[in-house]
């Protein structure tokens, strides 16, 4: 798989201006090129930003946790078992799954997912293959223009085997709600807190998700309601961020977490999560 800089940037949850500046400052950029195109992301170049963003979310300087990132051999698709990296794109899960997407095949794609979920842990099994699979399918949809029906079907399954895994630990609510999480107004896209709230449901930490286009006055009666200790926040789009009371959650002293690219700049008193494990470890913090 080779993915561009804005398929990079929405699998890691960070901003192209955040790329670019990585590969000018620190040499983390794109190391293929393919015929006739832009430069283009190599799963091993994937794999040296992931260990950047997990480097900085632990506080280690920008310039450091680039020279770590970039000493650090990629993992070894040969001997990797079952270590973090062996669920690669070109998995025979990914390869399966994508066979059932071009079928329209819902249930055995709702089958492959679950599975995949029970047996990896839904962060391994989001950020080794189901993340990359939407993204690169997404492409697809963009440059062909057709197979919309794929991408809704596939992006039902997924969602399905989510919301089925985080129904499989509940955990009561007393006193205060640990998190609620919703879109920003307009944001059609909540498949990033269904993946969160279970994979905070698999270390036992309760949350309820709201899901797409949240209207501002809705969000801010649920915390009322709910008392939780974070609210998440998903914006894809920054016009979409803008119109989220964030102002008004932090007035109220709540803490606010925001994931997506739509942020920026980040809005002072609330934190940025640049990937999935920052966020669940945020939560759970």
């Amino acid at each position: 798989m080779r993915w561009s800089a804005g398929a990079v940037a929405r699998m890691l949850g960070v901003s192209p201006v955040t790329l670019r500046t990585w590969d000018r400052r620190y040499g983390l950029g794109p190391s293929t090129r393919e015929q006739g195109r832009h430069r283009r992301y190599s799963e091993d170049d994937v794999h040296r930003l992931r260990r950047m963003l997990e480097l900085t979310g632990q506080g280690v300087a920008p310039a450091s946790a680039a020279a770590v990132a970039l000493g650090d051999p990629p993992p070894s698709r040969a001997r990797s078992g079952g270590g973090p990296h062996a669920l690669a794109v070109e998995s025979e899960e990914a390869r399966g799954f994508a066979r059932a997407a071009a079928r329209l095949d819902l249930p055995l794609m709702s089958t492959l997912a679950a599975t995949l979920i029970a047996r990896d842990g839904v962060v391994r099994a989001w950020q080794d293959v189901l993340m990359p699979f939407l993204i690169a399918l997404g492409e697809r949809v963009s440059a062909q223009g057709n197979g919309v029906e794929v991408e809704h079907l596939a992006t039902a399954a997924i969602s399905g085997a989510l919301r089925s895994e985080a129904a499989r630990f509940p955990v009561p609510v007393a006193g205060r709600l640990p998190v609620l999480s919703a879109c920003a107004p307009e944001e059609q896209h909540s498949l990033p807190l269904d993946v969160l709230g279970a994979a905070l449901a698999e270390r036992e930490c309760a949350s309820r998700n709201l899901g797409a286009r949240v209207p501002a006055a809705a969000l801010l009666d649920a915390v009322s309601l709910l008392s939780p200790g974070v609210v998440v926040l998903w914006a894809h789009v920054a016009d979409y961020a803008l119109s989220a009371p964030v102002a008004s959650l932090l007035e109220r002293g709540q803490v606010v977490l925001l994931g997506g690219p739509g942020w920026e700049p980040v809005p002072a008193g609330a934190r940025w999560v640049a990937s999935l494990p920052e966020a669940v470890d945020t939560c759970l913090s």
